[in-house]
């Protein structure tokens, strides 16, 4: 596989299995209601399989994260990695209507943006060491 495959491939699936992760909070406390330090809320929580989806998606994305470090620049591989803030900021508005504000668009356009200005100035950075070996 190559490597820009081997990153398009790891990153989507980071991304969506934060998403899931954050999706599976959101659904979760739909259920349990309000957070309030009782038996009850914490009985609530556990009977919750949103809860049980929310830690799978943090064990798999711990692992997903850990391969993609073995390979990817860290700079863009962090940024990268908090591409799922966007996503949730979306499917939050199409899933349990949420308000989209112009600040919030901002916010995340920023965010892409990042994401790609560190992979172009990592992309050059790889360029420039190749040509100089």
């Amino acid at each position: 596989m190559s490597r820009a495959r081997f990153y398009l491939v790891g990153f989507s699936a980071l991304v969506l299995v934060d998403t899931w992760t954050q999706l599976s909070f959101k659904l979760a406390s739909h259920q349990t209601g309000e957070f309030v330090m009782t038996t009850a809320w914490l009985k609530a929580a556990v009977a919750s399989p949103w809860i049980y989806g929310a830690i799978a998606g943090y064990l798999s994305a711990f692992f997903t994260w850990m391969t993609l470090l073995k390979h990817a620049p860290v700079g863009p591989a962090f940024a990268a990695s908090h591409l799922d803030v966007v996503t949730v900021l979306m499917l939050s508005a199409l899933l349990f209507g949420e308000q989209l504000s112009a600040l919030k668009i901002a916010g995340a356009t920023c965010i892409v943006l990042g994401i790609v200005l560190l992979s172009l100035s990592e992309s050059k950075d790889v360029t420039a060491r190749a040509t100089v070996d």
